[in-house]
């Protein structure tokens, strides 16, 4: 499918994608770059990285795909460092988790004859670093494309192909509707899961001895990067505090319900969150 791919931050999700890529024969050749030292000598001698270079505008050189796999914070940035190595043809896309401002600046700076795409896998674990990484982790999991309104559709085909190859099930959204979706599906259960474990924090340290699989499943994604998550905050804020603001109404619907005694409002509650939550697609 691709010539040359470079992965732009062998995380989790980056050292997942190449790996994915290399034992679905997608790519002929696979370079890395990350920030850290540690992390590419991380990925030196595996089977599914060719090479890893010091700096990223040397590991783009000739790629005919860059996937920025880094922070939502560092990616417009290292787009603006790489844009000069990269070559006409070239796809360009990312796998962050906000998209506006990402793809309004993504497409401004990109060299002439290079699109930038954005992209979303809705896929990932509390864990992070490329020694957590794993082919099949794309493998039924959602994923956004999120074109601009004059993005070609060429590009558009070429960059869904590219996920549905590794397995997901794509959609398109442009990226501002993706970002209000994010914000109440993924955003919001995030700060609500940090939330509730950062109030129970503050009461007895002993009640977590009784804690069951309930407090864990429900907290689980509590445990992701903190400075992951406010640089999501920050360039998702005014969609979470919209999310939030909803939220906040359902709970004082709740609250008043409790408070006045009004049971079978309660069983409607509680109900209409057992539907949605039965008819959840389960993805990764």
């Amino acid at each position: 499918m691709f010539r040359s791919v470079c992965i732009l931050g062998p995380g989790l999700l980056g050292a997942s994608l190449m790996q994915a890529l290399r034992e679905r024969g997608l790519a002929e050749r696979l370079t890395t770059w990350s920030r850290r030292a540690e992390t590419r000598l991380k990925c030196e001698g595996k089977p599914w990285c060719d090479a890893v270079y010091p700096t990223a505008l040397e590991a783009v050189d000739g790629a005919d795909l860059i996937v920025i796999c880094l922070p939502v914070e560092h990616i417009v940035p290292t787009l603006e460092g790489i844009r000069s190595a990269i070559k006409p043809g070239c796809l360009v896309t990312d796998v962050g988790s906000t998209k506006s401002l990402i793809c309004r600046h993504g497409q401004a700076i990109m060299p002439e004859g290079v699109d930038f795409i954005g992209s979303h896998p809705m896929v990932g674990s509390e864990k992070t670093g490329p020694e957590n990484g794993y082919a099949e982790l794309f493998e039924g999991g959602a994923c956004f494309v999120t074109p601009l309104v004059d993005t070609p559709q060429a590009v558009i085909e070429k960059t869904i192909r590219l996920w549905k190859a590794v397995g997901m099930e794509v959609g398109s959204a442009s990226p501002e509707k993706h970002d209000e979706i994010v914000a109440h599906i993924s955003h919001l259960p995030h700060f609500l899961a940090s939330a509730l474990c950062s109030y129970l924090a503050t009461q007895n340290n002993d009640w977590q001895n009784f804690a069951g699989a309930g407090l864990r499943d429900t907290t689980r994604i509590a445990s992701g990067d903190p400075a992951l998550w406010k640089s999501i905050a920050s360039q998702n804020r005014e969609e979470i505090l919209r999310a939030l603001d909803g939220f906040e109404e359902e709970i004082q619907r709740f609250r008043s319900a409790l408070h006045n005694e009004k049971w079978f409002e309660i069983i409607n509650l509680l109900e209409r969150g057992k539907t949605y939550r039965d008819r959840l697609r389960m993805s990764k």
